[in-house]
């Protein structure tokens, strides 16, 4: 699929998130409060709380804040109840997208959400029009020239379901949410650290758009995700990007 390049895609996300660093803290620091308040405050009985606590790692966060807000969200300091809400929509030729939010204000939420589909070339859908195209999946790439056969036997010997070498030479290994740490840590004792790797939706099917449409739909996708309150944007296009 010459310049549909999955990898290319992933490579722009990664981008758009190194621009957003801050932005990136204000998402940690909700996704960890919501998991520590849904499943208590010990990373060690809450895999929600460890995948958060990851990502605040990743983006330097100071292990004090991540404390601080386990802390809020457990009821040991004052702090901010956020809900989480997912909207679904769609995008340009009919693309799926998935919108998770997390909010103090849901009113204040969907007023952005419904706004930057409709200005932007999309419409906000209602629930269930699009997320049954989607599969909660742990997923891990790896940079094409990454050694194939390695990931492979080390990924399913873990308890992967499936891995999948796109066109581009990007290796992708997918698995149940539950079996994504295992798989991880079995997959980095090899020697093999992923590009990306994290508990997402995944498109069962995907559609290619090119040219303006594809820049259109990166447009809205890029106002989605620079909202205050949306934590994930998920979809199903591949874009040959200028």
């Amino acid at each position: 699929m010459a310049g549909h390049s999955k990898w290319a895609n992933i490579q722009h996300r990664k981008g758009r998130q190194d621009e957003k660093r801050q932005r990136i803290w204000t998402r940690v620091v909700r996704e960890i409060m919501v998991a520590a308040r849904t499943g208590g405050g010990d990373p060690s009985a809450n895999p929600r709380l460890r995948l958060a606590i990851e990502k605040a790692k990743a983006a330097n966060m100071p292990a004090d804040t991540v404390k601080r807000n386990i802390d809020k969200a457990t009821g040991n300091l004052e702090g901010v109840n956020y809900e989480e809400i997912r909207y679904e929509g769609y995008g340009i030729g009919g693309a799926a997208v998935i919108v998770d939010t997390m909010t103090d204000n849901r009113v204040r939420t969907v007023a952005e959400v419904r706004h930057a589909f409709s200005k932007y070339g999309g419409n906000l859908g209602t629930e269930g029009s699009v997320a049954f195209q989607f599969r909660h999946v742990g997923q891990l790439f790896f940079a094409p020239g990454t050694d194939e056969e390695k990931v492979m036997n080390v990924a399913l010997e873990a308890g992967a379901d499936d891995v999948i070498t796109d066109d581009d030479g990007a290796i992708e290994v997918l698995t149940e949410p539950a079996q994504f740490e295992a798989v991880k840590a079995a997959l980095e004792a090899a020697g093999l650290t992923a590009e990306v790797a994290e508990v997402t939706m995944r498109a069962d099917n995907t559609i290619d758009l090119t040219g303006d449409d594809a820049e259109r739909m990166q447009k809205l996708l890029d106002v989605l995700e620079d909202l205050d309150d949306v934590q994930d944007v998920f979809h199903n296009v591949e874009m040959e990007l200028t």
